[in-house]
């Protein structure tokens, strides 16, 4: 065996997935808590190339136990340390917005990149910053498209035929873009005003024909749900007909996805790069090909 492949324990379902494609064994990291709150985590034995899963919503106490490891890894001998982070935190802070604030994407960044050698993600939430290699200095980069495993899984249901992509702002028009290309749809998306984190106002622009249309919501990442749930009544006010909801990186809550439901949606998923009440876009056979080249 060329490579190990080491997960956390909650991210045991989808680091199994991702292991079994890759046809390699999965072990797992132990962490021990000191009654202050300290960890201490354990890693198993290792190869000189070790890929390590850790999906990093709720990523404070994670972070802290992935960093610990990251030391623990490189003292046993892992010469290519690799982490698989499906959602990679704090991507939005790329800018000082009030006196006083940090710039909280480089300061993550600069951490993993002293860490690791490669950061393999999926649709990291990057507004200004054009891509995400220009925050490392060291590691490699590689960017998995949250697309690709939602366009053969749309294939085989029953929201894709005839459906109407649409984003529900400018930001997501990229993603919304890139699956109606993959399915050979029609998209668009709407536009938006934002009054603060529950205060959205969204219209259907000129052109966009929704009244009698199947539409599938595609973004890359929900947590209130504000914005989804004013696009669905927005869509739902212009006459759709069923309104399906695929997020990349769900770090929602189930009361999250009731205000969805209850705006109208009538189907909710997002990919498996957090553990989420929704259901579960499986991401291992689009990661599994990013990381065919480190066996």
């Amino acid at each position: 065996m060329s490579i190990a492949l080491h997960a956390f324990e909650e991210d045991r379902a989808p680091a199994g997935r991702l292991a079994a494609l890759l046809d390699t064994p999965l072990s797992l990291v132990q962490t021990h808590t000191f009654p202050d709150g300290e960890c201490l985590p354990r890693v198993p034995k290792a190869m000189p190339t070790t890929l390590v899963y850790r999906s990093l919503d709720r990523p404070n106490a994670k972070l802290v136990e992935l960093l610990l490891a990251a030391d623990a890894w490189r003292r046993i001998g892992v010469r290519r340390l690799v982490l698989v982070a499906p959602y990679l935190p704090y991507m939005r802070q790329d800018k000082v917005f009030s006196e006083g604030e940090p710039v909280s994407q480089r300061v993550v960044a600069g951490l993993l990149d002293s860490a690791f050698d490669r950061i393999v993600t999926v649709d990291p939430h990057l507004h200004r910053t054009k891509s995400l290699a220009s925050l490392f200095n060291h590691a490699e980069c590689t960017v998995v498209r949250g697309g690709d495993a939602l366009i053969p899984f749309l294939r085989s249901s029953p929201f894709a035929a005839g459906s109407l992509i649409v984003g529900p702002d400018a930001e997501s028009e990229q993603w919304a873009r890139y699956v109606a290309e993959g399915l050979g749809l029609r998209h668009g998306v709407l536009a938006k005003q934002r009054r603060g984190d529950r205060d959205v106002v969204l219209s259907v622009p000129p052109g966009l024909e929704v009244h009698g249309a199947p539409v599938l919501l595609v973004d890359d990442i929900c947590s209130t749900g504000a914005t989804l749930a004013a696009a669905i009544r927005t869509l739902k006010a212009a006459g759709a007909k069923t309104i399906a909801v695929f997020v990349t990186h769900g770090l929602w809550t189930d009361a999250a996805i009731g205000y969805l439901r209850s705006a109208g949606a009538d189907w909710i998923a997002a990919s498996d790069s957090c553990n989420q009440p929704a259901e579960e876009v499986p991401l291992a056979k689009v990661l599994a090909a990013a990381l065919r080249n480190e066996i």
